[in-house]
This record gives C-alpha cells, sequence and structure tokens, in this order.
C-alpha cells in the first residue's frame, strides 16, 4: 500500500477532507463540507459564521450559505488545479 492510499484512509477513517477530494470540490460547497475540509464540526462552522469569524467568506443566499471552494484552498494553503487558460 502506498502512504497516499493510507492517507486516504485515513482521511476517510477520520472525516477529515483529504487533498484529492479537497481538489475535486465544486466552485463553492456548503457548509457542512467546508467543515469537514477544515476539520472542524459543522456546528462549529455555523457558529463561527453567525459570530463572524469563519476564516473563508461566505456567501448567503436567502436561507442557504454557500462558501467557496478558492477561498478554502487559500485558507488551507493549498494550490487548487492550474487554470485552463494559464
Amino acid at each position: 500500500m502506498t502512504a497516499q492510499e493510507v492517507a486516504g484512509r485515513v482521511s476517510a477513517a477520520s472525516g477529515v477532507m483529504g487533498l484529492e477530494e479537497l481538489l475535486s470540490l465544486p466552485a463553492t460547497v456548503n457548509v457542512v463540507t467546508a467543515a469537514r475540509a477544515l476539520g472542524i464540526s459543522a456546528n462549529k462552522a455555523y457558529t463561527l459564521i453567525r459570530d463572524g469569524e469563519f476564516p473563508v467568506v461566505t456567501l448567503p443566499l436567502g436561507s442557504t450559505v454557500r462558501v467557496p471552494t478558492a477561498g478554502l484552498w487559500k485558507v488551507l494553503g493549498v494550490e487548487g488545479p492550474a487554470s485552463a487558460h494559464a
């Protein structure tokens, strides 16, 4: 088993998002997915959003809150996939 396979299994078992999954996210995600990427509970994420302390800019859309994936990547120090126009 490779180190990457081990890391993937550890991530899956712990509920924390691995790099491959993080890089495959769509342009925006819901708060639960963003919380998983950050390694915190959804309740903690909603509390941080309510208190204006969530580390990523959020997009309130009526009763829904979306989190831009590029913001997650930046906070986590992850370089997103290369732009198709680069």
